[in-house]
């Protein structure tokens, strides 16, 4: 457990070598899903306010799916449409470090404080971007900053895009929108 919280620090303390590390280390694969997962938890509490219990389902859920697009389209857009030429990555590898990339997204536990939750929102999602960049400019080996971030970008806004659909055709209510 110690050596899981020490790499979600470091993570959320940008460290790229964390994330070298964890691109190397098939074994922390479970580490990152529990990163994912808790992450996705404090996310899913944000929606309570708005659908009660089943808020915290749905916005986990929500989190949950949005994040495993994502990965997957950094996948596809990073190694098939804007590879490097050193690019050499596997599902797994990005797995693995975008996993830990959420990990400031813990942080949204503290959804409920009143005045500050929207900072908290805005802080913690900005936060994730940026350790998602370092995340996917290591696990693909990019030399350019500048390339990850536009396919974190294009990865990002693809990602919500089906996530929002899936919820829509599923008529799931929306757990980041108060009900009416």
């Amino acid at each position: 457990m110690a050596n899981l919280i020490d790499r979600m620090v470091r993570a959320s303390k940008l460290d790229v070598n964390l994330y070298e590390e964890v691109e190397a280390d098939k074994g922390a694969m479970g580490q990152a899903i529990a990163v994912v997962v808790l992450s996705s938890v404090a996310g899913g509490i944000w929606s309570i306010g708005s659908l009660g219990i089943s808020g915290l389902i749905w916005g986990t859920l929500f989190t949950l799916i949005s994040w495993v697009l994502w990965a997957f389209l950094i996948f596809l857009v990073g190694t098939k449409l804007l590879p490097e030429p050193q690019t050499k990555s596997d599902m797994g590898e990005l797995l693995r470090t975008t996993g830990f990339s959420t990990s400031p997204g813990v942080l949204r536990i503290f959804f409920f404080v009143p005045l500050l939750n929207v900072a908290i929102l805005f802080v913690t999602v900005v936060w994730m971007i940026i350790a998602m960049v370092i995340a996917v400019r290591q696990a693909l080996d990019y030399k350019s900053t500048w390339r990850a971030i536009g396919v974190c970008v294009i990865a990002f806004i693809t990602a919500n895009i089906l996530s929002w659909l899936i919820f829509v055709v599923l008529q799931i209510p929306n757990p980041f929108m108060p009900s009416s």
